[in-house]
């Protein structure tokens, strides 16, 4: 989906609704799922007789009341930029990756264990080399799931799925054993990240950088997507990917780049996660943000643009969790619960497109 608006579309005599309602049609109905879905939701809270308004009182008290509710809902954000480019760049070419949250374990375990191994270097050079080994292998395990689509046609969803477990139980497994250090007793976690390799806030704003990386980095896929022969490439391989094969586009290293590019974000989401979070790689990096990704990038229709607010909002839920739990006596997992049936309500809306006369270009020329 483009966009661009040509300048032959608001030429003399076409009707200027018959050119915006269709780009409206992306806008409206994301929206109508999402208030959808916040009703489903007070219906249950009702059926266990708790109060919606008090509910969502408290998340907008949590999360975006104050200047420290949005320093709380910034510090959600950054994962959840990343995790969703994860989903939404395969998704150009027609494709379901849900895998991202794999990705971000091995990136932030590959940036720990950079980190322990560089830390006498300079410390922009230290960082580079944790950025760079936290992409790489986070976008070599996402790109395998693309070249097992093309190579041997795969599922990408099952593949995605299957290989998010895999990557989880071998994090486990090297953050308990070869990896650990021995000074964590209670929790298994790796060395921690010399304080000369950590991440700071930003300036007058109590988020770290990788806020400004992920909202700089969707403006960067958006322009790819959008501006580019490359992008333009992607986009025809996504409408009918054997038609883009008979017009001789290379499919197969379309599939495999664009699934590596999101990768590497959400290798780099687990690189901020370690150096600016936790300070070392341990089971705290297993937080969902690759799985709530998802949600935010079917939420935004996959355009890299919308994936900025709709990550603030969704970052908003999870940072008002902990207030929930105390001011409604509700499980800490309510706020998960509320984004499934927002995500239940998206899946639904997919099949209600192209349904409204009202947002197509015809029904507006003909009047």
């Amino acid at each position: 989906m483009s966009d661009q608006t040509s300048p032959a579309a608001f030429s003399p005599g076409v009707p200027i609704l018959s050119v915006l309602m269709p780009r409206a049609e992306g806008v409206v109905i994301p929206l109508a799922s999402l208030l959808a879905g916040a009703l489903a939701f007070s219906l249950f809270l009702l059926l266990v007789g708790k109060s919606p308004l008090a509910f969502f009182g408290l998340v907008w008290m949590a999360g975006f009341s104050t200047a420290f509710s949005w320093q709380n809902t910034l510090s959600q954000v950054s994962p959840l930029l990343l995790a969703a480019l994860c989903v939404a760049l395969p998704a150009r070419l027609g494709l379901v990756v849900i895998g991202g949250e794999g990705a971000i374990v091995l990136g932030g375990l590959a940036a720990a264990v950079t980190a322990a191994m560089v830390a006498g270097w300079p410390m922009a050079l230290g960082l580079v080399a944790m950025v760079l080994s936290a992409m790489a292998l986070g976008g070599t395990w996402i790109a395998a799931i693309g070249a097992l689509r093309i190579k041997r046609g795969v599922n990408e969803t099952i593949a995605s799925l299957l290989m998010a477990y895999i990557a989880i139980a071998l994090f486990n497994h090297l953050v308990e054993g070869p990896f650990r250090d021995p000074a964590s007793l209670n929790k298994p976690s790796t060395l921690p990240v010399p304080e000369s390799l950590r991440i700071g806030d930003m300036p007058l704003i109590s988020a770290h950088w990788g806020v400004a990386v992920g909202i700089i980095l969707c403006v960067f896929c958006w322009v790819l997507i959008e501006r580019t022969t490359l992008g333009f490439a992607a986009r025809i391989a996504g409408d009918n990917l054997r038609a883009a094969q008979v017009q001789g586009l290379p499919v197969g290293r379309l599939v495999i780049g664009f699934t590596a590019l999101g990768g590497a974000f959400a290798g780099l989401a687990g690189f901020f996660e370690v150096a600016a979070v936790h300070g070392s790689a341990n089971a705290s990096l297993i937080a969902g943000y690759g799985y709530t990704g998802i949600l935010v990038a079917f939420l935004a229709r996959h355009n890299p643009l919308a994936i900025i607010p709709v990550a603030i909002l969704l970052g908003g839920f999870a940072a008002s969790s902990g207030l929930i739990q105390r001011r409604m006596d509700l499980p800490d997992a309510t706020i998960l619960v509320f984004q499934g049936m927002i995500f239940v309500a998206i899946l639904l809306s997919e099949t209600v497109y192209g349904r409204f006369k009202v947002f197509s270009s015809a029904y507006w020329i003909a009047r």
